[in-house]
């Protein structure tokens, strides 16, 4: 007897399926289990179904704000002084923060950043 590759594909899904079918039955006896302990402990320590919803985040989530290193809430920062002015345009400045312009990597390239500082 010849087996097309058509066949043997076909016995091989109709395998798969069976076995995904064993694997989601060991999976549902297991969590069940699982969850009957959980329910236990949940009942002897009075806790009730709203008590578990927030523990795992269930409600609405607070929100968390991020502190600095200085113990500062995060938020809009203040502005910041300029840092350095271009040399040949002098209403142009960069307060060292963010993408350079171009006339900082220029003086950059030349190694006269410095010289651009503002006192």
């Amino acid at each position: 007897m010849v087996t097309t590759v058509a066949t043997q594909l076909a016995k091989i899904r109709k395998e798969r399926e069976a076995l995904e079918k064993r694997e989601k039955a060991l999976m549902a006896r297991t969590h069940d289990k699982a969850l009957a302990k959980i329910v236990q402990l949940a009942r002897d320590a009075g806790l009730t179904a709203s008590d578990i919803a927030k523990a795992l985040g269930g409600g609405k989530p607070a929100k968390a704000k991020a502190t600095r290193a200085t113990g500062k809430s995060s938020g809009p920062r203040g502005k910041v002084a300029p840092k350095y002015r271009n040399p040949a345009q002098p209403e142009q400045t960069w307060t060292g923060r963010g993408k350079a312009p171009v006339w900082v990597q220029a003086l950059k390239t030349a190694g006269t950043l410095d010289s651009a500082l503002i006192k």
